[in-house]
């Protein structure tokens, strides 16, 4: 599978701004899917998950209550709805599709939040 993500910019505190990564190649819904980020000097860090169906999601205490993951099964895309944006969630945003124990990655999408 092959991911695309996009939707990253600059933002000011207290923004809001929504990624979407869409897949290509291969069944999207049978995989589940995750965004990561990576900050300048850190490593890279979960931010949601989201399984195959849409039914669960998950999500880093960092981000719940301003973070909504979600999916479109019918047009092979996953979504992260970001709100209430911090300068700490300034970072490279990546989406991930796991299947079984197999990860693919796709390129990041700077996000960057201003104070």
């Amino acid at each position: 599978v092959q991911l695309q993500a996009f939707g990253g910019g600059l933002v000011q505190a207290g923004g809001y701004l929504r990624l979407s990564c869409a897949a290509s190649g291969s069944t999207f819904s049978n995989y589940a899917m995750g965004w990561f980020r990576q900050a300048p000097g850190k490593e890279r860090e979960f931010v949601a998950h989201i399984s195959r169906t849409g039914s669960v999601t998950n999500y880093a205490d960092s981000v719940k209550g301003r973070f909504t993951i979600s999916r479109d099964n019918a047009k092979n895309t996953v979504y992260l709805q970001m709100n209430s944006l911090k300068p700490e969630d300034t970072a490279v945003y990546y989406c991930n599709a796991r299947q079984m124990l197999v990860l693919y990655w796709g390129q990041g999408t700077q996000v960057t939040v201003s104070s």
